[in-house]
């Protein structure tokens, strides 16, 4: 195959591409907004919060903020974790607020093509298609491009209500 960043003789414009970090939660693959991530950590010392959204884990202090810890298996109506392997978290802010998505384990950065995001297949998981912008194929699997306006709406909605 060719240079994917070439089209023939043209150079391809870089905005014709994204990148993301890939994470997974349960066995299924997930892509977040590179430009949305600020970091990636293992969360310690989650400090529960009384009367909190499910989703909502508690609250850790990272580097001297308050992160509020959001559980995305829970999320996305997933089981929990039975194991005891170390889980890790990618750090996002949301309307001037820092969030933990905790996920299983994290991937690497893929840069993908813009034109090959998908729409969401119509047998996807409603609360899926809820916090999904679309699918990308890739080889051997499907990922799930995250939304973390979307995904964290939901924590918005409930603190205002």
């Amino acid at each position: 195959m060719s240079n994917p960043h070439t089209n023939g003789d043209e150079l391809v414009n870089n905005s014709d591409t994204s990148e993301y970090i890939t994470v997974h939660i349960a066995d299924q693959l997930f892509g977040i907004s590179v430009p949305k991530v600020q970091d990636v950590f293992v969360p310690q010392q989650v400090t529960r919060v009384p009367l909190s959204m499910p989703e909502v884990a508690g609250v850790l202090n990272l580097r001297g903020r308050i992160v509020t810890v959001i559980d995305m298996r829970t999320r996305l109506g997933l089981p929990p974790r039975e194991d005891d392997v170390t889980r890790m978290a990618v750090g996002v802010e949301y309307h001037g607020e820092s969030y933990g998505l905790i996920i299983d384990s994290v991937g690497e950065v893929l840069e993908v093509r813009d034109a090959d995001l998908e729409r969401n297949p119509t047998n996807l998981d409603p609360r899926w298609q809820a916090v999904s912008i679309g699918v990308q194929r890739l080889e051997h699997k499907l990922m799930i491009i995250l939304d973390v306006d979307r995904v964290l709406d939901l924590t918005r909605e409930s603190k205002a209500a």
